[in-house]
Formats: structure tokens, sequence, C-alpha cells
């Protein structure tokens, strides 16, 4: 069992590191909770960054209480949360402290402008990891969601729903054409 101040402090790094925030900090949760810690599994890590995906919330935030919370329980999502907030929060507050005085620094603004693209390079990596894997049809659903979303302005909260209701339809209709293809599993109780 790991403990509690082990998985704060992962989460504290990582929240610590992580400019961009959301998706920019999905690689490094990634890296930690699997390569490094070896905590879960990637077909487990990625089905919960779709459970975080699909609930309110920074998915960021969401990551860390699954992980936290599959590691040890309610004490280990509060310590994940814990750990992956505190740096925002010190960093927010010492910057609201002192905001007039940098908000005009160039050297500030030449940071910004180069994390930029970093960023950028961050929130792609999960997509592209989360996209392993998946048979080749899916990229039409992966078209057809951005296309809805930013296309004709739907709410990713309808497109999800949808999504989640024909993956559902479509596991029913698969274990319907493998009942009737072998009526022997059924009866002998096989899934």
């Amino acid at each position: 069992m790991q403990r509690l101040r082990t998985i704060f402090l992962s989460f504290f790094k990582i929240g610590l590191f992580t400019f961009g925030g959301g998706y920019a900090m999905i690689p490094l949760i990634e890296r930690e909770v699997i390569d490094n810690r070896r905590w879960i599994e990637r077909k487990e890590f990625l089905d919960l960054l779709t459970l975080a995906q699909s609930v309110p919330g920074p998915i960021s935030l969401n990551t860390s209480v699954f992980v936290g919370y599959k590691v040890r329980g309610l004490r280990g999502a509060a310590a994940a949360l814990l750990g992956v907030v505190l740096p925002s929060f010190v960093i927010l507050l010492a910057i609201a402290l002192f905001f007039a005085d940098v908000r005009h620094n160039p050297v500030v603004d030449a940071a910004f402008k180069g994390m930029r693209p970093a960023v950028v390079a961050l929130i792609i990596g999960p997509v592209i990891s989360l996209a392993r894997g998946m048979h080749w049809s899916m990229l039409f659903v992966i078209a057809a969601s951005a296309l809805a979303v930013w296309g004709l302005g739907w709410s990713p909260i309808y497109v999800l729903l949808l999504a989640a209701g024909s993956g559902i339809a479509w596991e029913l209709t698969l274990a319907r054409k493998m009942e009737k293809k072998h009526p022997e599993r059924q009866q002998n109780g096989e899934k």
C-alpha cells in the first residue's frame, strides 16, 4: 500500500512543474503513475482518463483524484488532489499579490510566449496516447465529434452522452450477434 506522503509528493511535483494545466498535466501524470511508480497499468489509466473527461471539472484534477482513489482510496484521492492543487494555489496567490508589478514585464511576457508551443505539444501528447489501440473506424467518431463541437457548436456534454450511448448500443449489438452465433455459451453461463 502506498504511503499518503508519497502520493502527495508525486502529485505536488506534477502540479509544481506543469505549465498550462489541464491537458498539459496528463503526460506528466501518466509518466509518474505508470512508468515511474507503476501504480496502475496503461489501459487502466486510459479508462480513468476517459472517466475524468466525462465528469465535471478540470481533467487534470479529476485524473489526479481518480488515480489517488485507485491507489489508496479516499485518503489517496485527497492527497493527490491537495498535491496537484497546492502549487498552483500558492503561485496564483503570489502572482495576485505582485501582478501589478510584473504585468508589463517584457521578460515575463517573453517567457509565456516561449511556453505556448510546449503547452500545445503537451496537449497533443495525450490525444495520441488515447488514440493508440483504437480501431481505425474510431477516427470517424473522433472527426464527427470534433465537427459537432467546433463546427456545429454542440455542447461537449451532448457529444459525450451521444458517444456513450452509441458505444453501449454497439456493444449490445455485438453481444447479441455472439449469442446468436454461439448459443451454447449462454446456456453454460459463459460470456
